[in-house]
């Protein structure tokens, strides 16, 4: 059944509408003389006219925990690195999800491909962190000391986090599958007092074993390191373990100190909560800190008022512990819901195994990415047919765009009466800027409006906002969840020059975006050259430094595009030594080096010998002209031959737009 973007799908009901979240807390303001709004839209209005009564306001409606009251909401309404949220404050983020811990309540429930079926109760679940915490206490782990991790979407990862977060270290993951030389780009500007790491992982019936990989991590790592605790996980063999490592289960021996007698690090408002990863253009990863309360107050709002979550949900999101999406799923809890997490390949060994743990569970809103619809949808599943998904009411499609096409798979595959979400942000901001509301209509393709709090516009070159037309998504007000700065940024100039350059006191996010004339949202892709790789961004440094130190090759440029369908076409073009040919074995020899040394996600899709790099006079790669040349934008609105360092670098591409005629994307 065709659909054209726009088509309208889908409306709540009556019963549906007025028992959302939102309706709730609209009701919550009139009764308080706070806000009179009638509907989402006045309310967003009101949100972003009045930042400081609108995070306020929450405060009191997610009844926040704090030793000490808050002298203000923020210290500045200028945007702009540095902003202060609720000065005086302190506060811990693990306590506030395990507040919900109820007896007798499952707290999550957890499949992967080592283990079946399992669920942990909220007092097992909340008395495993109470007892790994109490220990690190006694191990002299101290509020603002790091810990790292390098473990699978599993029980063990969630339990880690919440006790280093609850003593006040600061937290930072990596996903497994990710080659060395990537993790320690990101572990190595940590400089983590602790190391949680597991000896491998299964995915689509591989066993990858990492124990030997991870005894060198744990070698570069050894001038901070202190204590590495090894999870037998992928055997139940403790033979593997790096020398002096304590083993998972006997750190976790002991009797809990139970719930009244444990005491949370409530930290100040601009103590770190955990350090995230943004991959650029150029240089390391930018290491990201964002504040307990910062991503308190922001994901408060973003799960109970954009995914209507409750303690009565069971939510599920497909992630790896690599990417932002972990550290969502984790943050669902805060509300009581009940989460599901999985390990493992998204269609083995059956293809619609998420869909049958989805029916087993009961889960009530389940996520994941465009690119796992086009999965599906390959392989002729229709998890409507095949399973009971009558708990199902809400549908989380984000980490890249959501194509008209992917909301009607929903529509026709899964179930008719399904409120459809498709929301953008970033880990940058650890929510997102457009997401949704359960008091709205789901029209295809689109994201139903821009998020509480959030001052989103579209604005063209100059900065003037644009309606029904494609332009930057910038968002002109600050929010509590912005970064409070980046590891090693000195004066913050790399976090200016990354959302501040081109509109100075505006957040530019790098995306292109329309805004509709009912407040509808589209998103184009990428506006800068960042990678857009099955719904996880890559910087394009990364792939440069593992491929231009291999012998017979001088430079290389990558480029994403984003294909009709929500596909990506990921080409990478190689200038090549003059002795050198590209040969299947230069070939292999790269994939090779990506995979082991980046992850499988950065491996290209196609490679392709150039003359010469293209770059500008001040010596950048031309990676956003290219791009949007390679998108059939004309040369001239692409790029400027004066503004390159040899103009007829750029002649290559030309004749390669000119003679491609469809971008194949190999199986």
């Amino acid at each position: 059944m065709s659909v054209s973007e726009g088509q309208l799908l889908w409306e709540p009901s009556a019963e549906f509408a007025n028992a959302a979240n939102v309706t709730q807390y609209i009701d919550w303001l009139q009764e308080r003389n706070l806000a009179d709004c009638s509907d989402y839209s006045e309310l967003w209005q009101w949100s972003v006219d009045n930042i400081e009564a609108f995070w306020g306001s929450l405060w009191d409606y997610f009844n926040i925990i704090s030793d000490t009251p808050y002298e203000c909401v923020t210290d500045s309404l200028e945007m702009k690195p540095g902003n202060h949220w609720f000065v005086g404050s302190r506060v811990n983020f693990a306590e506030h999800i395990l507040r919900n811990e109820r007896e007798g309540v499952t707290a999550l429930f957890y499949q992967s491909e080592i283990r079946g079926m399992g669920e942990m109760s909220w007092q097992e679940l909340a008395g495993s962190v109470r007892i790994l915490a109490t220990k690190m206490r006694a191990m002299n782990v101290r509020p603002g000391d790091a810990v790292c991790c390098l473990m699978p979407n599993i029980p063990e990862t969630v339990i880690a986090m919440l006790a280093s977060i609850s003593i006040g270290a600061v937290w930072s993951n990596a996903a497994p599958e990710f080659g060395n030389q990537t993790i320690l780009d990101r572990f190595t500007q940590i400089k983590p007092k602790w190391l949680f790491v597991a000896d491998g992982y299964q995915f689509g019936g591989k066993s990858f074993d990492r124990s030997e990989e991870i005894k060198e991590i744990v070698a570069a790592l050894s001038d901070s390191l202190e204590q590495v605790i090894y999870l037998p996980y992928l055997t139940p063999s403790k033979e593997h373990a790096p020398i002096g490592s304590t083993l998972w289960y006997d750190l976790l021996q002991g009797d809990d100190p139970g719930r009244a007698q444990f005491q949370f690090e409530r930290v100040a408002h601009d103590h770190p909560l955990w350090i995230l990863f943004s991959s650029g253009t150029t240089g390391l990863p930018k290491a990201i800190v964002h504040s307990h309360i910062g991503a308190l107050m922001e994901m408060m709002k973003m799960m109970v008022f954009h995914m209507n979550l409750t303690e009565k949900d069971i939510s599920f999101f497909y992630t790896t512990t690599g990417w932002v999406m972990f550290n969502v799923q984790v943050a669902m809890m805060l509300t009581g819901t009940r989460g599901v997490f999985y390990d493992g390949h998204p269609a083995y060994p059956q293809t619609d195994v998420l869909w049958k743990m989805a029916a087993e569970t009961k889960t009530t809103f389940f996520g994941a990415s465009p690119t796992y619809v086009q999965l599906m949808e390959q392989q002729g599943v229709k998890p409507g047919r095949n399973h009971d998904l009558s708990a199902l009411t809400g549908i989380l499609c984000a980490g890249s765009t959501a194509t008209p096409e992917t909301f009607n798979w929903f529509y026709q595959n899964v179930k008719q009466d399904l409120w459809l979400t498709s929301q953008s942000g970033g880990t940058e901001i650890v929510s997102g800027f457009v997401g949704a509301s359960p008091t709205l209509p789901v029209y295809a393709g689109e994201i139903q409006t821009r998020m509480l709090g959030m001052d989103v516009d579209a604005w063209d070159d100059s900065g003037n906002p644009v309606r029904d037309d494609v332009g930057e998504l910038v968002c002109k007000k600050p929010f509590p969840s912005m970064p409070i700065y980046f590891l090693g940024d000195k004066d913050n100039q790399r976090y200016r020059s990354s959302y501040f350059e081109d509109y100075p006191g505006i957040w530019r996010h790098g995306d292109f975006v329309k805004i509709n004339h009912r407040g509808g949202v589209y998103i184009y892709g990428r506006s800068d050259s960042t990678l857009n790789r099955y719904g996880v961004r890559i910087g394009t440094s990364e792939l440069y430094r593992t491929v231009e130190q291999l012998s017979g090759v001088n430079d290389s440029i990558v480029l994403c595009l984003e294909l009709p369908g929500g596909k990506f076409f990921m080409p990478m073009f190689l200038d090549l030594a003059e002795d050198q040919t590209l040969t299947e074995e230069l070939t292999a020899t790269i994939k090779k080096q990506l995979r082991e040394h980046c992850s499988p996600r950065h491996i290209p899709d196609k490679f392709y010998a150039v003359p010469e790099v293209p770059y500008t006079l001040t010596g950048k790669k031309l990676e956003v002209p290219l791009r949007k040349l390679l998108m059939g934008w004309p040369l001239e609105k692409a790029a400027s031959r004066d503004s390159m360092k040899n103009p007829k670098a750029i002649d290559y591409f030309l004749n390669y737009v000119a003679t491609t005629e469809d971008y194949e994307v190999p199986a």
